[in-house]
């Protein structure tokens, strides 16, 4: 990253940003605001729990993410617990 704002320095973020763009944003009408902000939350929720990812082998983040902390010999509800006694400290 050089500080200047260009596309390369995060390119993991412009990617998100522009596949909700061209996959919800751009080819819908919304009403409002609320229902502007439900959809892009269904949207988030379908990008990382249903979506296949062909960076991620044809997962999905959260099969990805799930899977490292079985690896770990943890899951979801145990890691939880750690991050909150982490921060406690």
């Amino acid at each position: 990253m050089d500080g200047r704002g260009r596309c390369h320095d995060n390119i993991f973020i412009e990617r998100l940003w522009r596949s909700l763009k061209y996959e919800l944003i751009y080819i819908k009408a919304f009403e409002n605001g609320q229902e502007l902000t439900q959809e892009v939350r269904e949207w988030f929720n379908w990008y990382n729990q249903t979506r296949p990812h062909q960076g991620l082998n044809y997962s999905t983040p959260n099969q990805v993410y799930c899977d490292s902390l079985k690896k770990k010999g943890l899951n979801h509800n145990e890691e939880l617990i750690l991050e909150q006694k982490s921060e406690r400290i």
